[in-house]
């Protein structure tokens, strides 16, 4: 009889053995190792952050924005790492400054920071409280400190987002503008991140606004902090890199206002955060690796 052209492949064949035991050998897929960073969220965040990453992700452009978020998340699993060797977990200030033009998405970004700091379990609400000048200052000597301190309080769990920030500072030594920002000082320093902060506006202005007000660059966050404090040790290599930087910062003509204090710890609190980056890459992670910040973790814009 002529074969029919159907049959089936070979492989598949077992009624003319039915007593064989046929083993397929194929060669394993590849498992494909996450390429950015934003990949390596996905796979170490839980479902409900992975979403809320997913929606940051998919705003246009925002790149620091991004990768500030990232890091944030990475530090949050480098600290658990770190509990599980008893040393100290390193609480950073989320309180931030958005700069920018109008329409170029800060309050939107605002809000997402809000819904991604509760699904990370850094705030407990999440909620956006946007508010101005004409919201925080009053009329008379003390009614300005009451309508700011009631803001504040709205904003418990969640975001505080003062548009045109550089606005209280306008009116002089004598205006109620000045009443609003320190009542918001004060507020920043006794209820820390039980709220944050964001103040949003125009780049040059905003630069202002923190130069005349030093009490505010204070807790968005500059000021010294010592890495043994946190329980954080530098390589030796990391330690000279880290010196050569700063000697050239201090010996810059261009470098008016260089401050030592406030640029060392913006300095190491973005290495902890790539370190924590850096990490991801680690299932479990020694004390030592939780520890050390590498040159690697250092890296500034090029001048």
């Amino acid at each position: 009889m002529k074969p029919s052209g159907n049959q089936p492949p070979a492989d598949s064949v077992t009624d003319k053995a039915p007593n064989r035991i046929q083993v397929v050998f194929r060669r394993p897929e590849k498992v494909k190792r996450p390429e950015t960073l934003a990949d390596k969220v996905r796979t170490t965040a839980p479902g409900n952050v992975a979403a809320a990453f997913d929606e940051l992700e998919r705003l246009i452009g925002l790149r620091e924005a991004k990768k500030l978020m990232y890091e944030i998340h990475a530090l949050l699993r480098v600290n658990k790492e770190r509990e599980k060797h008893n040393l100290k977990l390193e609480k950073q200030v989320y309180h931030m400054v958005f700069k920018g033009n109008p329409g170029t998405g800060k309050t939107t970004v605002a809000r997402l920071f809000g819904k991604l700091f509760r699904e990370m379990g850094i705030l407990s609400k999440g909620h956006l409280i946007e508010v101005e000048r004409a919201d925080l200052v009053g009329e008379f000597i003390g009614h300005t400190a009451q309508k700011t301190r009631e803001l504040i309080k709205k904003a418990l769990g969640g975001i505080l987002f003062i548009d045109e920030a550089y606005s209280l500072a306008r009116g002089g030594e004598k205006d109620f503008g000045k009443e609003a920002i320190d009542c918001l000082t004060k507020a920043l320093e006794d209820h820390g991140n039980d709220f944050i902060c964001i103040l949003a506006g125009y780049t040059d202005e905003m630069d202002a606004f923190l130069e005349l007000n030093p009490g505010l660059p204070s807790r968005f966050p500059i000021a010294e902090l010592m890495v043994e404090g946190k329980e954080y040790k530098l390589s030796p290599s990391a330690r000279e890199k880290l010196r050569h930087h700063l000697m050239r910062k201090r010996n810059d003509v261009f470098e008016v206002n260089f401050s030592n204090a406030r640029y060392v710890r913006n300095a190491i609190e973005q290495a902890i955060r790539r370190q924590a980056v850096r990490l991801l890459d680690v299932a479990e992670p020694t004390r030592d690796e939780v520890m050390t910040l590498l040159p690697e973790d250092f890296v500034w814009p090029a001048s």
